[in-house]
C-alpha cells in the first residue's frame, strides 16, 4: 500500500509539473512588441510597393489569400482551400466565410479580384501576376484566376509580402493607387492588426483587431514599428529592454554584440523566401566589360573568403549563382571563380589588356549602394586594393545617397557596382527580372547590366510555365549555369540576416517571409 501511494503521489506531482510547464509555454495574450527597423517605408500598402520596409507592416494590416510554412509549403489564411485547374491556366480560391475588414465590411472575391488586378497593374514584380487575364467570381466567396499560360508561381505570389487583399470599397474610388491617401493614413485590411498611427520616419503604430477571423489571434495587444537609421541604437533599445525584436540585422558588429548577449536570441530563420544576395554587377554593354574575359579576370582576382570571413566576421556565406543555396532550385552545378590571379592575368592577357610600364592594364570606375558600409563601401574600397593586384585601376565613385546611386545604374551609367538584390521566393517573381533581354530598362533592379542571352532568354521562358517540378528544376539548372559562365554579375555573399529578439518574445513567424508575414502568432512570456 504503501509502494502504491508512493507511485501514485509521484504520479500526481508529475502531472502537476507537466501541467505547470504547458501553461508557462502556453501563449499569453496581451502586451506590446516593439520592433525595430532601419527601414523607412513611404508608406504602408504592399501592393503597390515592394521592399522590406513596407512589406513588414503590410504583412500585418492586410491579410493575403495564402501563407507559407518553413518547408515551402502554402497554407490556408483568407483561402481556406484552393485548387488549380488541370491544365494548370486557372487557379480557384475558396474564401473564408467569417473575414471582414477592420471597417468592418466583408471580405469577398469582389475584393480579391480587384486586388490581383491592382498589384498586376502597380506592383514593381511585373511578372508576379503577367499570366493573370481576369478574375472571376461566381460567387462572393469563390475567385478564379485564369491566366495566359501555366504560372508555377502563382500560389506563392499569394503570399502576405507579395499579395494584400486591399477593399476594393476603399480603394477602387478611381483614385491613382499608387498615390492613394489611406495608403498612408486610415488605413483598412483584414489582417491581424489594424492601424492607430503612423509617423513617417518615426513609428507605425498597430493595435488588435478584435474580430480578426483566427479566433483568439492575435496574441499581442499592439506592434510598434519603431524607425531608426542606426542599427547599433536599435540594439542598444534591445539591449535595455525597450525594444523586443531587431529583425534583417546583417552588420558584423551588431551580430558579434547580439551573439555574446545571453539575453538576445539570435535566429537565421525566415529569410529563405528573400534569398538576399550581395553581388558586383557588370556594365556589359561597355568596353572593357562587353568581353567575357574582363568580367571572368575580375572574378578569379577577388577572394570572397576574404569578404565572407574578415568583412562580414564569418557571419556571411559565399554566393556562386543567381538563385540563393536555401532555395528548391539551387544548383551546386556552376562555374565558379575560387582565388586564382594567374588566372585572371592570363584572362587580361588573352583579352588585350597587357601591363603597361607601371604595371597597369586598364582601369574602372566601381560605384556601391549607400546604406550598408559593408556590403557596399567596404567590398568597394576591397576591390580597388585587391584588382590593382592583376593591373586594373579600379576608382570607387560614392554616391551621397540611395536616390542618385539607383538613378546612375538605371541609366546604365556606371563600370561595376555592388548591389543587394533578393530572390523573392520563386524566380519568376525576383531572378528573371535581372536576366531577361527584354527587361533592359532604365528601371533600378532590372537588367541593368544589359545581358542579353537568347539562350538564357528560351530557358527562362519555359521554365515560368512549366508544371512539373522536376523539369523546371532542370531548367534553372540550365540557366545557373549559363549565367554563371557568361558573367553579368559576379556574386559574392549571401547577406547574413538575423532576427534578434527578446528572450520574452515567443512564436515570431519562422516560415520562409519570417516577420514579413502576420505576427498572429506572436506572444510575450
Amino acid at each position: 500500500m504503501r509502494s502504491a501511494r508512493w507511485g501514485l503521489a509521484t504520479v500526481m506531482t508529475a502531472l502537476a509539473l507537466l501541467s505547470g510547464a504547458q501553461a508557462a509555454d502556453a501563449p499569453k495574450p496581451g502586451g506590446t512588441l516593439v520592433i525595430g527597423s532601419t527601414q523607412v517605408p513611404r508608406h504602408l500598402n504592399g501592393a503597390v510597393q515592394s521592399g522590406i520596409a513596407t512589406a513588414l507592416p503590410s504583412a500585418q494590416l492586410f491579410a493575403s489569400p495564402l501563407r507559407y510554412d518553413a518547408d515551402w509549403k502554402p497554407q490556408p489564411y483568407l483561402a481556406q482551400s484552393w485548387e488549380l485547374a488541370p491544365d494548370a491556366k486557372s487557379l480557384t480560391l475558396h474564401l473564408r466565410h467569417d473575414a471582414v475588414f477592420h471597417d468592418g465590411q466583408p471580405v469577398t472575391s469582389a475584393d480579391v479580384a480587384f486586388s490581383v488586378m491592382a498589384v498586376k497593374q502597380n506592383h514593381p514584380f511585373q511578372s508576379m501576376f503577367a499570366p493573370v487575364e481576369s478574375v472571376d467570381t461566381p460567387d462572393p466567396y469563390t475567385a478564379v484566376l485564369r491566366m495566359s499560360q501555366p504560372h508555377p508561381a502563382i500560389l506563392l505570389a499569394l503570399s502576405p509580402a507579395l499579395m494584400p487583399v486591399l477593399p476594393k470599397h476603399i480603394y477602387g474610388d478611381g483614385q491613382d493607387l499608387k498615390n492613394h491617401p489611406r495608403n498612408s493614413a486610415d488605413v483598412v485590411g483584414s489582417g491581424p492588426f489594424k492601424l492607430k498611427e503612423f509617423k513617417p520616419g518615426q513609428e507605425i503604430v498597430l493595435e488588435r483587431f478584435d474580430k480578426f477571423f483566427l479566433p483568439g489571434k492575435p496574441y499581442l495587444d499592439r506592434v510598434v514599428v519603431k524607425i531608426n537609421p542606426d542599427a547599433t541604437n536599435l540594439l542598444i533599445g534591445l539591449e535595455r529592454g525597450e525594444v523586443g525584436a531587431l529583425p534583417f540585422m546583417s552588420e558584423p558588429t551588431i551580430l558579434r554584440r547580439a551573439k555574446d548577449n545571453p539575453g538576445i536570441t539570435m535566429s537565421s530563420r525566415g529569410y529563405e523566401g528573400i534569398g538576399a544576395l550581395s553581388w558586383l554587377a557588370f556594365n556589359t554593354a561597355r568596353k572593357p566589360l562587353d568581353d567575357v574575359r574582363v568580367r571572368q579576370a575580375i572574378a578569379y582576382a577577388i577572394d570572397k573568403n576574404f569578404i565572407t570571413k574578415a568583412l562580414n566576421a564569418g557571419f556571411a556565406k559565399p554566393a556562386d549563382g543567381p538563385i540563393v543555396a536555401s532555395s528548391p532550385f539551387a544548383t551546386q552545378d556552376l562555374k565558379k571563380y575560387p582565388l586564382d590571379p594567374k588566372k585572371a592575368e592570363q584572362l587580361l592577357d588573352e583579352a588585350g589588356f597587357k601591363k603597361d610600364g607601371k604595371g597597369e592594364r586598364l582601369s574602372l570606375t566601381v560605384d556601391y549602394m549607400p546604406g550598408s558600409d559593408v556590403q557596399g563601401k567596404n567590398v568597394a574600397e576591397y576591390l580597388r586594393s585587391q584588382l590593382k593586384k592583376v593591373g586594373v585601376t579600379v576608382q570607387v565613385r560614392a554616391s551621397p545617397d540611395f536616390p542618385t546611386w539607383a538613378k546612375r545604374i538605371a541609366s546604365h551609367d556606371f563600370d561595376m557596382t555592388t548591389d543587394i538584390v533578393f530572390n523573392w521566393g520563386d524566380p519568376v517573381i525576383g531572378v528573371h527580372r535581372t536576366y531577361l533581354s527584354s527587361n533592359i530598362r532604365d528601371i533600378i533592379w532590372t537588367n541593368t547590366q544589359s545581358y542579353k542571352n537568347a539562350k538564357v532568354d528560351a530557358v527562362l521562358a519555359q521554365a515560368g510555365t512549366e508544371t512539373d517540378e522536376a523539369k523546371r528544376r532542370a531548367l534553372y539548372a540550365e540557366f545557373q549555369q549559363q549565367v554563371t559562365a557568361d558573367l553579368p554579375i559576379d556574386f559574392l555573399t549571401v547577406i547574413p540576416y538575423h532576427t534578434l529578439s527578446s528572450k520574452k518574445v515567443h512564436g515570431l513567424p519562422e516560415g520562409i517571409w519570417g516577420v514579413l508575414s502576420p505576427l498572429d502568432d506572436t506572444y510575450l512570456q
